[in-house]
C-alpha cells in the first residue's frame, strides 16, 4: 500500500461509520477543547491577586498556579505522539479531554493553594495532549492540497486564545469569581467528549499500527524519565528565573543543571534506542526541522510581545487589566480574519512567499511598537498590535503545512507532538527573555539618565528650581518643596528608563523576526497529493 493510498484511506474513515464526515466538521470538533486548553495558559494571569487573596497565599506563591500548569503541559506534549501510537489517537485524545475537564472543575472547587496547584498539574497533563492530537487529526482529515485551510482553523484556536485570555479572565474575575475561569471549561469539555466519541475515528494505518504494537512494544522508561526531568526543570527555570534572580538562586541554578544534563542525555539515548519515546529522527527531514525553528520563533514573538504590551500599558500608562486586554483583542480578531485568507493563498503563491511576508509584517509591526512614547494613544498601539497579528496569521498556516509536507501519514502523531513542543518552548523562552531584558535594560537606562542628573548640570538645576518654586507657591516649605521636587525627578527618570527598556524589548523581538527571514529560502518544495513537487 502506497503512502498516498494510506493517506486517502485515513481521510475516508476519519468520520463515524461508513459516512465520510466533512473535514470542516472534524476541525470544529477537535478545535473546541484545544481552544479552551490554550486559553488556560493565559486566562489565569490577571486573576492571580484574587486567587492569592481568596486562598490566603502570597502573590509569589500564587504564581505556581501558572508554573505548575506549564510544567505539566511541557512534559506531556512530546510524549503525546507515542501515547497516540500505542493506545490509539482517538482514545488518547478523549482521555485528555476527560482529564482536562474534570481537573478544571476541581480547580474551581479547590479550597487551598496546594490543592489548586495539584489540580492544575492534572489539568496541564490532560491539556498537553490536546494540541498535538488535534493537529494530527486535522493533518489526516484534510487532503494535502487543502491542509492549509485545515490548519487555519487550528491556528484560530492556538493564536486567538492567548490574545483574549487576559481580557476574558479579567472580565470573569471582576464580574463573577475567579473560580469561573475554570468552570467555563466544563461544558465545552463535555460537548467535545460527546462529539469526538460519536463522530471521530482513527485512520486505518493508525488502527493497524496499534494492533501491531499491542503487547510487543518495549516502553522506553529511560527516555520518558529523562524527558520528564529535562522539560519539567527547564520550564521551572524559564518561568521562575527572573522572579528568583536567575542563577543567584540555588533553585534556579540546580534546576538548570538538571535540565541541561537530562536533555543532553535524552538526545544521546533517543537516537540509540529501538523504540524511542520521542522520534528525534524526524529532524533529518529538512522541511520539518526548519518549520520547528520557525514555529519556535513564532511562539517567541507572539507570547513575548503579548506579555510586553499589557505590562507596558499597566506599569507606565496606568491602564487597568481589562483596558490593557482590550488593546490585545483587536490583534486577535485580525488574526482570525486573515487566517482563512492565508489558508487559501498557500497553494497559489506558496509557503515560502507567505512566510517571508509574515515575518516582514510581524517584525515591522513590532519595530513600529518600539518607537512608541509615553504619550501613545489607545488606537495607535492597537493598530500596531493588529499589524503584528496580521503578520502572525501569515506565518502559522504555511509553517504548519511545510512541517507535514514531506512526512508520511504514520508520522503525523510524533511530528505534531514535536511541532507543538517547539511552539510552547518558544513561548516560554520568549516570555523569559523579554521579562529579563526589561529588568536589565531598566537598570542600564536608569544609570545612564542618573549620570546626567548632577548639581553641575544647568538643565537639571533649572528643572529642580522651577519645580521647587511651584511647590512653594502651593504651600510647601522650601525644605519640603526641594525634597518633593527631587522625588518628582526620580519618578520621571524611573518612568523614562522603564519606557526605554520596554522599547528595547520590542526592538529585540522585531529583530528576532527579521533574523528568521533566510530560513524561508531553505524550505524544499511542498508535495500535494503525491504529484509533482510544487516549488514555491
Amino acid at each position: 500500500m502506497t503512502t498516498d493510498t494510506i493517506a486517502a484511506a485515513g481521510r475516508s474513515t476519519a468520520g463515524a461509520g461508513d459516512v465520510q464526515l466533512s473535514p470542516w466538521l472534524i476541525s470544529m470538533i477537535v478545535v473546541l477543547a484545544t481552544f479552551m486548553e490554550v486559553l488556560d495558559t493565559s486566562i489565569a494571569n490577571v486573576s492571580l491577586p484574587h486567587i492569592a487573596g481568596s486562598l490566603s497565599a502570597t502573590n509569589d506563591e500564587s504564581t505556581w498556579v501558572l508554573t505548575s500548569y506549564l510544567v505539566a503541559n511541557a512534559i506531556v506534549l512530546p510524549l503525546s505522539g507515542w501515547f497516540s501510537n500505542v493506545f490509539g489517537r482517538k482514545r488518547f485524545y478523549m482521555t485528555c479531554v476527560v482529564l482536562f475537564t474534570a481537573s478544571s472543575f476541581l480547580c474551581g472547587l479547590a479550597p487551598s493553594l496546594p490543592l489548586l496547584i495539584f489540580f492544575r498539574v492534572l489539568q496541564g497533563l490532560g491539556g498537553g495532549g490536546l494540541q498535538p492530537s488535534a493537529q494530527a487529526i486535522l493533518a489526516d482529515a484534510f487532503p494535502p492540497e487543502k491542509r492549509g485551510m485545515g490548519f487555519s482553523v487550528y491556528a484560530m484556536a492556538v493564536v486567538f486564545a492567548p490574545a483574549i485570555g487576559p481580557t476574558l479572565g479579567g472580565w470573569i474575575t471582576d464580574n463573577f469569581n475567579w473560580r469561573w475561569i475554570f468552570y467555563i471549561n466544563v461544558p465545552v469539555g463535555v460537548v467535545s467528549f460527546a462529539l469526538t466519541g460519536a463522530l471521530i475515528k482513527d485512520p486505518p494505518y493508525l488502527v493497524e499500527r496499534v494492533k501491531q504494537l499491542r503487547g510487543k512494544l518495549r516502553i522506553d522508561y529511560v527516555g520518558m524519565g529523562l524527558l520528564t526531568l529535562g522539560l519539567g526543570f527547564l520550564q521551572v527555570v524559564l518561568d521562575k528565573g527572573q522572579e528568583d534572580d536567575w542563577f543567584g538562586s540555588r533553585l534556579i541554578a540546580s534546576s538548570a543543571a538538571i535540565a541541561a544534563a537530562a536533555l543532553i542525555a535524552v538526545l544521546w539515548w533517543e537516537l540509540r534506542v529501538k523504540d524511542p519515546i520521542v522520534d528525534l529522527r524526524l529532524f533529518r527531514e529538512r522541511n520539518f526541522a526548519i518549520s520547528n525553528i520557525l514555529i519556535f520563533a513564532l511562539g517567541f514573538a507572539l507570547f513575548g510581545s503579548t506579555v510586553l504590551v499589557p505590562q507596558f500599558l499597566q506599569t507606565l500608562l496606568g491602564y487597568t487589566a481589562t483596558e490593557a486586554g482590550k488593546v490585545l483583542s483587536p490583534g486577535g480578531v485580525a488574526v482570525m480574519l486573515v487566517l482563512p485568507i492565508t489558508g487559501a493563498l498557500i497553494n497559489r503563491i506558496g509557503a515560502r512567499a507567505l512566510i517571508t511576508v509574515g515575518l516582514v509584517i510581524a517584525g515591522g509591526g513590532l519595530w513600529l511598537t518600539s518607537g512608541m512614547s509615553l504619550d501613545v494613544g489607545y488606537w495607535t498601539i492597537t493598530s500596531y498590535r493588529m499589524i503584528v497579528g496580521i503578520g502572525i496569521a501569515f506565518l502559522f498556516v504555511p509553517i504548519s503545512t511545510v512541517a507535514f509536507s514531506r512526512l508520511p501519514p504514520d508520522k503525523s502523531n510524533a511530528a505534531s507532538a514535536l511541532f507543538n513542543l517547539a511552539r510552547n518552548l518558544g513561548a516560554s523562552f520568549g516570555i523569559a527573555a523579554v521579562t529579563n531584558l526589561v529588568v536589565r535594560q531598566s537598570q542600564v537606562h536608569t544609570n545612564l539618565l542618573v549620570s546626567h542628573v548632577t548639581s553641575g548640570n544647568p538643565v537639571y538645576a533649572q528643572w529642580i528650581a522651577g519645580l521647587t518654586q511651584r511647590l512653594v507657591q502651593k504651600g510647601s516649605s522650601v525644605y519640603d518643596a526641594g525634597r518633593q521636587a527631587t522625588a518628582v525627578v526620580a519618578r520621571v527618570i524611573a518612568q523614562q528608563a522603564g519606557a526605554m527598556a520596554y522599547l528595547d524589548a520590542f526592538r529585540f523581538v522585531a529583530i528576532a523576526c527579521f533574523v528568521m527571514l533566510p530560513l524561508g529560502l531553505l524550505i524544499k518544495g511542498v508535495r500535494h497529493g503525491g504529484g509533482p513537487v510544487h516549488m514555491e
